[in-house]
């Protein structure tokens, strides 16, 4: 009925599991606790599969790390790759997770990261104890500057120098992040065979997949010269504090990183003879800069896309955004989306409940892979942490950045600790409404968790919002964003989104199959009426 842009091409077939995949990504500390020490654990994620696969309908789990480590960045600090931290359990619990997942027709993606270990692992402590230790290159060393001090001019994402002083042997390391996770020397071919080793023994225990953390960040340049100084920071970038004031041009992305990704592809590709192994990064860069990390269909599978977390939330900047990454997508390249993470504001809080809805509806329905952040099924919102009880090391070096109002645990029922604990959690849970849990949303079908369940249950019947085309619409009202999604077959779904306040009433026909609002299912004879920030999934 609408006219349309040009095409983006839907998914050639063959194609795979992780196309047409919704990801949950989970936080293991904040998901369920099984043992009652106010911790989540790999067990608590075992007890609730029913959920995520019969429940919500989800296809993959996305655990964030759970490896052994002293939790100065919780778990991103790795002091044992290959084996499971005491508070989520053992490797056995792992097994258990993995063959539980799979009987339910779950897919297990896990973090790994290649950037850096944690201080206390084995190969930093030889690092560390001497010049001549056979383990030395397996870090970034290096000589003070000619007149003293740090090597250049890098600073740490966390804040501060990017370099720590060891007294011991009078060289500085190299840490992107806290001091407490030195920076691995991928130059060095030893650390790639073990790194690379690190994936094949979790591959051997079933995992399917890899989000691979920071990962643009493990080849710099072999110079490390310094990073240029940036005058006049662009008006309304999000502020990380020192780094920002820096153009990164030389502590990240080296040209070299394609050559290192090419080869973890090929080390996916040894396993994927029985099913296709999967990875996506966090890749915080834009344009064909941040394309190029598909590589010729030999690199990442996907790098994520973050374009959809901050914006102005109207419809030309969501039909701009859209737009843009189809326009820089390589050939065959499948896309992706994310409007929440460990790391990011709430959404509910970010841009209230009503937009929440609609973007809910907007990210199961654009083409492409869509990751769904825990408890957003629910519309969480952020916690209000007190500085006393803050947890993050972000937060209590830099006021205002801390990322623990994101991580607070799942709320499961209305019980004093939210049925996620017996005891009193390791953050407080948030409850403000008394009802962003799953037992009171279950019995409320206007909530926010039946109206995402709705949404899967309609992508998995819609070869269309599975792996079809992408069209936006046009000549339909300014606070309208409005798309089609057409399969091969000739299915044919349409998505309208009004991002105003005021009602709007669009040309359409056909049946409503999910909406922001129940009460808009149903047939639709020449015009859809949309109140403010409704949203609308229609088949002609």
């Amino acid at each position: 009925m609408c006219p349309t842009t040009p095409d983006h091409s839907g998914l050639p077939l063959p194609y795979e599991w992780w196309h047409e995949a919704v990801i949950y990504q989970i936080y293991p500390r904040s998901f369920m606790d099984s043992n009652g020490d106010g911790i989540g654990d790999l067990a608590g994620i075992t007890s609730k599969l029913d959920y995520l696969a019969g429940v919500l309908g989800v296809d993959a789990l996305w655990i964030s790390p759970f490896y052994t480590s002293p939790m100065a960045d919780f778990g991103y600090d790795v002091a044992d790759y290959v084996d499971v931290d005491p508070i989520f359990g053992a490797l056995a619990d792992f097994s258990v997770l993995v063959e539980r997942a799979h009987g339910l027709g779950l897919k297990v993606v896990i973090d790994w990261v290649p950037n850096h270990s944690s201080s206390k692992h084995a190969w930093f402590v030889e690092s560390r104890s001497s010049r001549r230790n056979p383990r030395r290159d397996w870090y970034v060393w290096k000589d003070p500057a000619p007149g003293g001090g740090e090597p250049n001019n890098w600073v740490s994402v966390f804040g501060g120098p990017a370099w720590t002083y060891d007294d011991r042997t009078g060289q500085y390391y190299l840490h992107s992040f806290l001091a407490e996770q030195p920076d691995l020397n991928w130059r060095n071919p030893a650390v790639k065979e073990a790194m690379l080793g690190t994936l094949r023994f979790w591959l051997e225990l079933g995992v399917d997949g890899f989000r691979l953390d920071a990962c643009h960040f493990a080849m710099k340049d072999p110079d490390y010269r310094s990073n240029p100084v940036l005058e006049h920071p662009e008006p309304g970038y999000k502020d990380m504090g020192d780094y920002d004031r820096f153009v990164h041009l030389h502590d990240r992305g080296h040209p070299d990183i394609h050559m290192l990704f090419r080869e973890v592809r090929a080390v996916l590709d040894e396993y994927s003879a029985e099913r296709s192994r999967f990875s996506v990064g966090e890749i915080h860069l834009e344009g064909e800069e941040w394309a190029a990390y598909y590589g010729d269909n030999d690199e990442l599978h996907m790098p994520y896309f973050f374009g959809m977390l901050h914006g102005d939330w109207t419809a030309a900047w969501a039909r701009r955004t859209v737009g843009s990454l189809e326009a820089v997508l390589p050939p065959g390249a499948w896309p992706n989306y994310v409007l929440g993470n460990h790391d990011e504001v709430r959404i509910a809080t970010r841009y209230g409940d009503r937009r929440a809805r609609m973007a809910t509806l907007m990210l199961l329905t654009l083409r492409g892979t869509p990751t769904l952040y825990y408890g957003d099924e629910l519309g969480m919102v952020q916690a209000d942490i007190p500085p006393e009880e803050q947890q993050d090391p972000w937060g209590r070096r830099q006021p205002g950045l801390g990322r623990d109002g994101c991580r607070t645990p799942l709320q499961w029922t209305a019980d004093p600790y939210g049925g996620f604990s017996t005891v009193r959690p390791w953050l407080a849970t948030v409850d403000p409404d008394a009802d962003r849990n799953v037992e009171a949303q279950l019995a409320d079908p206007d909530s926010m968790l039946h109206l995402t369940r709705r949404l899967l249950e309609v992508r998995k019947g819609s070869e269309a919002l599975r792996i079809g085309d992408y069209q936006a619409l046009e000549g339909l009202p300014e606070t309208v964003f409005a798309y089609r999604r057409r399969a091969a077959d000739g299915e044919t779904v349409c998505v309208y989104l009004n991002f105003g306040g005021e009602p709007v009433r669009v040309p359409a026909a056909g049946e409503v199959l999910a909406a922001t609002r129940r009460d808009m299912a149903g047939p639709v004879g020449g015009f859809l009426l949309l109140d403010g920030l409704d949203g609308a999934v229609l088949r002609p």
